[in-house]
């Protein structure tokens, strides 16, 4: 069988392909070093970019299955693609332990006051009677109770805190008292004292924090998103901000990235702005490797294939 690679994998990844498996490495263009016309696989690679995936679909008309690294994959999935009727598999699951473990980060850092310790610290200033807050006993409210989901909710628990969550198909899952359905998180609000944006952006996602998320959540709330910018109404989320609707809000992702130099959400002193790296581990590229050799072996013995996208609901 032949398998298109990005060039960027190929001393990583080629020594673990079985003998007969033949390899086609494509650049960051889509160009492709051989003939990719009998290819049945394609391993993206992140930042995948419309015009190279165009490209290598016009280069290998016979291909099956695509295997994108990212959990998100609304950058792929357009009605031109989803005609090509390919089977999608990402990576759901491979940054799902960095994210959790910055997610405990954004909280600790809001409860611990660390920005304002560490302006006192660079300003030699030794300064005390601000309050410092637990994590024991707090609400956390995560929107989207998939792998990333349960990674953070893990290690939440750990801290003693209270964790509801919700999901597309709700079921009782470790570390939960709560799972509710998709459309039924927004009554959870009230409750949250960190509110965790881990859904995937779809056409049901885009914009859904919005004015009204804002009004129902409660004053000291702090918003955590790690999925996707779109998710969130940027200019009702600043509104929020400046009025004190919210306490403040970690921003691992934004609508336009990188994030605008003039864009206010940088002046504002409760908004922890942060390039897009919460998942960035050494580790990232050894679990994607490993997730597609597995996907590859039950692929090539006819067994089902793990993290299969819904083309339809986005992910």
């Amino acid at each position: 069988m032949k398998l298109i690679i990005p060039e960027e994998l190929a001393a990583d990844l080629e020594p673990q392909l079985p003998d007969d498996v033949v390899v086609v490495r494509a650049d960051t263009d889509g160009k492709l070093d051989g003939n990719a016309k009998d290819a049945e696989v394609y391993f993206s690679w992140f930042f995948l970019k419309p015009p190279t995936l165009q490209r290598i679909l016009t280069s290998a008309p016979y291909l099956r299955w695509h295997h994108a690294p990212n959990a998100g994959v609304n950058h792929i999935i357009t009605p031109k693609y989803i005609e090509r009727n390919l089977i999608l598999t990402n990576g759901a699951g491979v940054h799902a332990i960095p994210i959790a473990e910055f997610v405990i980060g954004y909280m600790l850092s809001h409860a611990k006051q660390f920005p304002r310790l560490h302006k006192l610290h660079t300003q030699h200033r030794w300064q005390r009677g601000f309050q410092i807050q637990e994590l024991l006993d707090k609400t956390l409210l995560i929107i989207g109770a998939g792998e990333i989901g349960q990674e953070i909710a893990a290690r939440a628990k750990a801290f003693g805190m209270r964790i509801l969550g919700s999901r597309r198909h709700p079921e009782p899952l470790p570390n939960f008292e709560k799972v509710v359905g998709a459309d039924e998180w927004k009554p959870l609000l009230k409750e949250a004292d960190y509110v965790v944006i881990a859904t995937p952006l779809t056409w049901e996602t885009k914009g859904m924090i919005d004015d009204e998320v804002f009004e129902l959540m409660p004053a000291h709330a702090y918003l955590i998103n790690i999925a996707r910018g779109a998710i969130v109404d940027e200019s009702s989320l600043t509104k929020a901000l400046q009025l004190g609707k919210i306490a403040g809000a970690a921003l691992d992702t934004v609508f336009t990235e990188p994030l605008p130099a003039e864009s206010p959400l940088w002046l504002l002193p409760n908004a922890f702005i942060t390039p897009h790296c919460s998942g960035h581990s050494p580790r990232s590229q050894e679990r994607s490797l490993a997730l597609f050799l597995d996907n590859l072996s039950r692929y090539r013995q006819g067994q089902p294939l793990r993290n299969v996208v819904d083309q339809t609901a986005g992910y």
